[in-house]
Parts: C-alpha cells; structure tokens; sequence
C-alpha cells in the first residue's frame, strides 16, 4: 500500500450550492459551470502524481457519485459536522489505515501545481505539519504525519484569521511547520478572472 494519501474535498456540483458569491455576478449556472473547471482542474493536478506512490480520495459534501470525472478514485462522504470536524475525522481515517503522510486540499485553486503537492509530501519527512497558505487568510493545503486534532477545534472556518489561528495551534504544541508558497483560491468572480488572465500568457497560440 502507498504510504502517502492525498484527500480531496470537493462539494457535488449543485446550482445555488457552490461559487455562490461568484454567483452574485454570474448566476448560478455559471457559477456552476465554473466551479466543473476547478473539479476538472484539481483532478489534472492531482493526477500528475504517480499513482504508485500515493491513494487518492475524494470526500463529498453531500454525497457520494458513483458515475463522475472522479471514477477511478477512492470515493468517500464527508462525515457530519463543521469543516474542521470533517477534516479531522477524514485524516483520522487516511492515517488510521496505515498511510504516514497526509495531505488535504479543496477544489479551489487554479494556482495549484503537482510540485505544490509533490513538495508538501517532501517537507513531511522533516516536518510535523505543512500548510499551503492562501492570499485570504486560510489555507489551500493541510498536510501532517499524524493527527494533531488543536488544529482543527475552535478555528474560525473561511475566516481571513485561519492561518494566523492555525500557526498560533502549531505554536503551542511545539510542532515544527513548513510553509509552500502562497496561492490565491477561487471564491470572487474578480479571483476567477485574474486567474484566467494569468494563464492566458502561458497558453500556446
């Protein structure tokens, strides 16, 4: 069995439940439709990874498709609960079933590379815990060798004081951390098209 587990949390692709404040601007079927990119995207990313090395797990918000772009993958429910409860019980169950390093990211980072990941999984070897801090004050990537629960009770979830709680936890348990670069998640429609702009140059033509 792979050592290293990567969890995916992903919301099911539902008008009027996912990207709302994109929907604000677009509506909610292009909000949709956006939020398909980034399931799409992330996938591709996750993907680059050899698959030898690790187990793939895509944890639903509100249940479990059997016919997706995730077929092929291990498919799991996000249990009942606050963000932080549900990441806790998802990473007791990755670890628990004899993966050593873990790592966690959502569905919202047009910004995020295999070598974001890849390097997550590296850092874990000499570290506790890494984070993948986002431009909003949260995180884009949790990853840890095993379970520090401090970090996921009492945190303000979608808060732009996440991190900053995050790292204060972190602190007091006398862990040792590594940081990744800082990445941008997709959650305005202002966000959605700096992302697309950025890109825009790198495209062939």
């Amino acid at each position: 069995m792979p050592l290293h587990a990567l969890i995916i949390f992903v919301k099911n692709p539902i008008e009027g439940n996912v990207k709302t404040r994109i929907a604000k601007t677009t509506g909610h079927a292009r909000a949709v439709e956006i939020y398909r990119e980034l399931l799409e995207y992330t996938r591709s990313v996750a993907e680059a990874l050899p698959a030898h090395s690790l187990t793939r797990t895509v944890y639903y918000g509100d249940f479990i498709n059997e016919n997706d772009l995730w077929n092929g993958w291990n498919k799991a429910l996000q249990p009942q609960g606050n963000l932080g409860e549900r990441m806790k019980q998802a990473f007791r169950e990755q670890l628990a079933a004899g993966h050593e390093r873990v790592v966690i990211i959502g569905s919202d980072c047009l910004d995020l590379q295999p070598r974001h990941l890849e390097e997550a999984f590296e850092k874990l070897a000499t570290y506790d815990v890494v984070l993948g801090p986002s431009t909003d004050g949260g995180y884009y990537l949790l990853g840890m060798n095993r379970l520090h629960e401090v970090l996921f009770d009492n945190m303000p979830w979608s808060q732009p004081e996440l991190m900053q709680k995050t790292q204060a936890a972190i602190d007091s348990q006398n862990l040792s951390y590594a940081l990744l670069e800082p990445l941008t998640d997709i959650d305005e429609w202002e966000d959605y098209q700096a992302a697309k702009a950025a890109a825009a140059p790198h495209k062939s033509t």
